[in-house]
């Protein structure tokens, strides 16, 4: 069974102070979902979710995702075994980001590349040219190996 999302208030007050959660999602059917870790924190990565994704997240406990480049649901952590248990689910002031507190299982990593989180890389001027300088190499697991294809 899928929940039903109301459509977004048109009153302000409505979508900003009342205890109806009607998420705004994009032209595409999506609403952006930052993740965090509940202990400490810390940004692990940024996804999307459509409302399939949303409803299973809600009623399972664990964060499901849209892949924008697969085009299909996807249950975060289901090959690699670091599942997501979402702790807690916010939403802005109107409604149209989300911010998913979680508890990584498994190997304790969430990004694809065995890293605790997807951003382990900084930007940074470089004689005049952007360049990414890598501040997290730790890996929690060898994706060649969980993610055979």
């Amino acid at each position: 069974m899928s929940l039903e999302f109301p459509a977004p208030s048109a009153s302000k007050a409505d979508l900003e102070e009342g205890a109806v959660f009607s998420p705004k999602f994009d032209d595409n059917g999506l609403i952006t979902a930052i993740v965090t870790d509940a202990d400490d924190h810390a940004l692990l990565m940024v996804a999307h979710m459509n409302r399939e994704a949303l409803s299973l997240t809600i009623e399972t406990g664990i964060a499901h995702y849209y892949s924008r480049s697969r085009r299909q649901i996807w249950k975060k952590g289901e090959t690699s075994g670091n599942l997501q248990t979402v702790i807690e689910l916010l939403t802005d002031c109107d409604q149209d980001a989300l911010l998913v507190r979680v508890k990584v299982a498994g190997h304790q990593a969430t990004c694809h590349t065995g890293r605790r989180s997807c951003f382990y890389r900084a930007v940074e001027l470089q004689d005049g040219r952007a360049m990414l300088r890598e501040v997290d190499s730790h890996r929690h697991f060898d994706p060649d190996h969980i993610y055979k294809s």
